[in-house]
């Protein structure tokens, strides 16, 4: 008896999927997205944009979107960029050793944290090295769609350090 409800409701599901009642129920693959354009178009306009052309060094820090956020570039990359464990041109200025010496940010301790061996190691461990998979640069663009999130921060300085090692352990709260 189960098992025939079951099929029951799910034949009932389909035919209600699959039925309009002579409503529109489906969108044209050109009604999704932004870009107003057909979902198989390669020739999509992109809006007038520029990244930052300030030197690494002369940039001003841009505050985290939130909480432990990765923070943005806020300096000019090119010449940076493909980051490979064997080239990492954001190291060179932002590792904890140079950074006070280049005035950079300096990366945070949990860049540094071996999560799977429960460890601090000297450098920036094998999981954290490609930095642009969180850090990206920014563009001179105003927002599609508008927010209205406002981020809370636990300490005064969370807008431009990270806790992230101290409350790893925590949970969601």
């Amino acid at each position: 008896m189960k098992y025939m409800i079951n099929i029951v409701a799910i034949v009932l599901l389909f035919i209600g999927c699959a039925s309009d009642n002579g409503n529109k129920m489906s969108l044209d693959e050109s009604e999704f997205g932004l870009r107003s354009a057909s979902l198989y178009s390669e020739n999509v306009d992109l809006r007038d944009f520029a990244y930052s052309t300030t030197p690494a060094g002369e940039s001003t820090n841009i505050e985290r979107a939130y909480e432990n956020a990765p923070p943005m570039i806020p300096h000019d990359v090119e010449g940076m960029l493909d980051i490979t464990r064997d080239y990492n041109a954001c190291i060179d200025c932002h590792s904890r050793q140079n950074a006070p010496l280049m005035n950079a940010t300096p990366v945070p301790l949990s860049h540094t944290y071996d999560t799977f061996s429960d460890k601090q190691k000297d450098s920036i461990v094998d999981s954290r090295y490609n930095c642009n998979l969180c850090h990206t640069p920014q563009a001179n663009v105003s927002p599609l769609v508008g927010n209205n999130f406002k981020p809370e921060f636990r300490s005064s300085d969370g807008k431009s350090k990270s806790n992230l090692l101290e409350v790893l352990d925590e949970g969601v709260k």
